[in-house]
């Protein structure tokens, strides 16, 4: 199944997400408070918090920082509560923009999420608005020059849904959330190692945006995610580099 050009868009993206590690720590450990509160301090019986951990573990978080947040999430030690929130918008040329939030005050929340969509050229939603354009899904995206071959055979026999091969020659492999822990060991056991690996918001369809309505976009994806309360931003503008 042929896809659209991303890998200029995923670059784009790891290098932002390089640029804000100190708040990728504080979004992480949301993360985990909210896992282990919702799923319990198992990591084994807590798929959620088994990815969760995953992800602070490639972000170089410490250990016994790990321990101390599931510890504190869990009951073992008093914290904050959480609250996940998801809001949608449109961005630029009528794009499709979700944004994930955990907050502690969602007054604050919608207040600053409902800012930075009105004072950048975006319009904020209301429930379902834009989701139906995304498919929730575990997505893993290799760099041009991998082997389609070897991750099709791979991927499929470990049950993913899908194999996409982009027109720039990134190769996108599509699970079911379930699948998806199933799916990235398969294809590491293998020696094919994802650039991005995550359950995610998938977009159906894409909106080509260059010129202006690109750089007016990313300024309006880059205030949404410096915001304090957001976990992750979602959306289907294709960003001309």
């Amino acid at each position: 199944m042929a896809g659209h050009s991303k890998w200029a868009n995923i670059q784009h993206r790891k290098g932002r997400q390089d640029e804000k590690r100190g708040k990728i720590w504080t979004r992480i450990i949301r993360e985990i408070t909210v896992a282990a509160r919702q799923g319990g301090a198992d990591i084994t019986a807590n798929p959620r918090l088994r990815l969760a951990v995953d992800k602070a573990k490639a972000a170089n978080m410490p250990a016994d920082r790990i321990k101390y947040n599931i510890d504190k999430a869990s009951g073992a030690l008093e914290g904050v509560n959480y609250e996940e929130i998801r809001y949608e918008g449109y961005g630029i040329g009528g794009a499709a923009i979700i944004v994930d939030t955990m907050t502690d005050n969602r007054v604050r929340t919608v207040a600053e999420v409902r800012h930075a969509f009105s004072k950048y050229g975006g319009n904020l939603g209301t429930d379902g608005s834009v989701a139906f354009q995304f498919k929730h899904c575990g997505q893993l995206v290799f760099a041009p020059g991998t082997s389609e071959d070897k991750v099709m055979e791979v991927a499929l026999e470990a049950g993913a849904e899908d194999v996409v091969s982009d027109d720039d020659g990134a190769i996108e492999v599509i699970t079911a959330p379930a699948d998806f822990e199933a799916v990235r060991d398969a294809l590491a056991a293998a020696g094919l190692n994802a650039e991005i690996a995550e359950v995610t918001m998938r977009a159906e369809n894409t909106i080509p945006l260059a010129g202006d309505d690109a750089a007016r976009m990313q300024k309006l994806l880059d205030v949404i995610e410096d915001l304090d309360d957001v976990q992750a931003v979602y959306h289907n503008a294709e960003i001309e580099a």
